[in-house]
């Protein structure tokens, strides 16, 4: 991804696709971007679901944890209309099931649960010790610096139009897997302008994001990365928790680990860290990963 403004895209973009049109009784219409590739991201059906669920609760009950599972290949240029079930209105707690279909078909399913905010007993993990954002490469630099050894979707990918800033904290480590093996990795990320101080929408973006890299993680392990093509790769499930409010246009840290692989599957999981080291989110996700026969 990249930060030049030749290459920008408007951050509205990714918060206009987060606007989903109402079609019906808790029932709601979203539609991909014209730069998706030949599959539905996973981030954006777990956002776009997340949204559909939201707009059926009460305001002052944000989100606090999501459980989804990707059942079917999205096809990014029909619509997806997701249908809201409300399946309990609690005290303290609301929970939601959102299916998401094409042409009849459910190709995603989420249940959330949103709680009224209480206080409690209160800790957290220390965010590790890291170089701040500005401190490190952005991707031009990037590009220039591993122009050598850089393959071409890699590069493609870096130099794609994003709303989004990224710092990877060891690049070399995801850049060139020829590397000691390590399966973890530290990326900062931001949106790139200022968005309205709406905790729905900042959490429906960290929901978007959170799918980006994690399944990298585990390939790196084996010295591989997401642009192998010698490897089919998928989301199965994934899950997220929040843990306070979370802005996503400040810089936040995600570090991501993946405990284990086998069985053409990989577990990997994450922590997403504020700016100011606070513990503002948890994400898991199991996926797909299977070495090609031809």
């Amino acid at each position: 991804m990249i930060s030049t403004h030749q290459r920008d895209r408007p951050v509205s973009d990714i918060v206009d696709l987060l606007d989903l049109e109402k079609i019906g009784e808790d029932c709601f219409r979203g539609y991909s971007p014209a730069t998706a590739g030949k599959q539905v991201y996973g981030g954006q059906a777990v956002a776009q679901a997340l949204v559909a669920a939201t707009r059926t609760v009460e305001t002052n009950r944000p989100v606090h944890s999501l459980h989804a599972y990707f059942i079917l290949a999205g096809d990014p240029r029909r619509p997806i209309d997701f249908t809201v079930a409300r399946l309990r209105d609690g005290k303290s707690f609301t929970t939601r099931r959102c299916d998401a279909s094409q042409d009849g078909r459910i190709i995603f399913s989420l249940t959330a649960s949103f709680q009224a905010q209480e206080d409690g007993l209160a800790h957290a993990t220390p965010m590790p010790s890291v170089p701040d954002p500005e401190s490190l490469d952005d991707a031009n630099a990037l590009i220039k610096r591993f122009q050598g050894f850089l393959p071409q979707p890699a590069k493609i990918w870096l130099e794609r139009p994003c709303p989004l800033e990224m710092r990877i904290v060891s690049p070399q480590d995801v850049l060139l897997p020829e590397q000691p093996p390590k399966a973890r990795q530290l990326i900062w990320f931001r949106m790139k302008e200022s968005l309205p101080q709406d905790q729905a929408l900042h959490r429906a973006l960290i929901a978007y994001l959170s799918d980006m890299t994690l399944l990298n993680t585990a390939l790196l392990a084996h010295g591989r990365t997401i642009f192998d093509p010698q490897l089919q790769v998928a989301s199965l499930d994934h899950a997220l928790w929040f843990h306070s409010d979370a802005w996503v246009d400040d810089w936040l840290l995600f570090a991501q680990e993946s405990p284990i692989s086998g069985q053409a599957r990989a577990l990997t999981r994450g922590q997403i860290f504020s700016r100011a080291g606070a513990l503002v989110a948890s994400v898991a996700q199991e996926g797909l990963i299977r070495l090609r026969d031809k």
